[in-house]
């Protein structure tokens, strides 16, 4: 049996094994630079399955009381197994102890019984697509 992957809060992460890890988990992800991103992020939440990213989410915010889950990722190999909700609710804690008050999350409707079922409450909410 596999070890549970461990968990680390806010990890020096390169675009090499973040774009490995999209890849694995989004067939259609093309390869980008996520540095300029992680830079503005409030945390990030990484899984290792001993030296192997196999999980991440980031948490960016407002400057205020709102922070946004973004990018909720889980390597194909660790689906299934409760590692997302295990990433979320890290993610939940460290905003929580940074003084965040509400945590946003969007999500493609093929994703809403996860969020559902992780406490996730529907809004309404607009979006544009600027390109």
């Amino acid at each position: 049996m596999t070890e549970e992957p461990v968990l680390r809060e806010s990890p020096a992460l390169g675009d090499d094994e973040l774009n490995e890890l999209f890849a694995s988990a989004w067939p259609s992800h093309e390869p980008r630079i996520f540095q300029p991103v992680l830079a503005r992020s409030l945390l990030t939440i990484a899984a290792y399955s001993g030296t192997r990213l196999v999980g991440f989410v980031n948490v960016a915010w407002d400057g205020g009381a709102h922070g946004f889950i973004l990018d909720t990722t889980v390597h194909r190999e660790f689906q299934r197994r409760g590692l997302g909700l295990r990433l979320l609710r890290a993610a939940e804690r460290g905003a929580r102890a940074r003084g965040l008050e509400w945590l946003h999350v969007d999500f493609a409707p093929d994703l809403e019984p996860f969020y559902r079922a992780a406490g996730y409450l529907g809004t309404a909410a607009g979006l544009q697509r600027l390109r």
